[in-house]
């Protein structure tokens, strides 16, 4: 089984990762920092593996920051941090927009396919697709537009066997089309036909469907404000 490991060199992130260690510290959950500082739940976890918490800390992020005989001050609370993550998240769109007024086509471009083919999740990036050349199109604009290391991006695929391929060989196929290590690479979905006819004929798809996945609420919300700005267009719904 492939081993992931992660080693901070060259942090491209010295401030986030400093806020994300303080605030481990302090007791937070790690889907609370990742909300409020813009990474991924699994970036927290690799930069504060080392933060053990009291079990004080353990038993507040399970029962809520107010206890069960709080109720009240627990909704309070829980209101309170959705309406600010939900700033954030227009903080983030605007970004977006800021960008799209710049006239960069690669930009323009990467949100224009991400608004016809990308999943709508408020936190995570992800964009499926069968056409390598498109793919690899996506993963240019990720990394040079949106600035997204390449260590961030998850690999995936929905692999159809009986092809005269090797899951093996679809995988080395994607990860050097995409310019991809080995460590973005995550667990693959064998067989599982998608909903029109694409992948029911023998060799239609001999490479699978391969999913690029984002972590980060900072990324996809750009997107969104983005893709609002050049369609000109208002939709509340991605704000969550």
């Amino acid at each position: 089984m492939r081993e992931h490991v992660f080693v901070i060199t060259g942090l491209r992130k010295p401030d986030e990762y400093a806020r994300v260690r303080t605030l481990r510290t302090d007791g937070m959950s790690i889907k609370r920092i990742a909300a409020a500082v813009g990474v991924s739940p699994s970036t927290v976890h690799k930069w504060t593996t080392d933060i053990v918490l009291t079990p004080e800390q353990r038993a507040r992020n399970v029962r809520g920051p107010g206890g069960p005989q709080c109720p009240e001050l627990v909704r309070a609370r829980a209101a309170a941090w959705s309406a600010t993550c939900r700033t954030k998240r227009a903080q983030y769109q605007m970004l977006g927009r800021t960008h799209a007024r710049e006239h960069d086509p690669l930009h323009l471009a990467g949100c224009m396919l991400y608004w016809a083919e990308g999943s709508k999740f408020k936190n995570t990036l992800e964009f499926s697709n069968s056409d390598p050349a498109m793919v690899a199109f996506f993963r240019r604009f990720v990394v040079e537009t949106l600035k997204v290391p390449v260590d961030d991006i998850r690999f995936s695929l929905n692999v159809y066997t009986g092809n005269g391929l090797s899951i093996a060989e679809i995988e080395r196929h994607w990860l050097d089309m995409l310019s991809l290590p080995e460590r973005c690479v995550r667990k693959h979905t064998i067989d599982h036909l998608p909903t029109s006819s694409s992948g029911k004929a023998k060799n239609k798809l001999p490479y699978g469907v391969c999913t690029l996945c984002v972590h980060s609420t900072r990324v996809v919300q750009h997107v969104f404000g983005a893709i609002q700005e050049y369609g000109g267009f208002e939709e509340p719904a991605w704000l969550g």
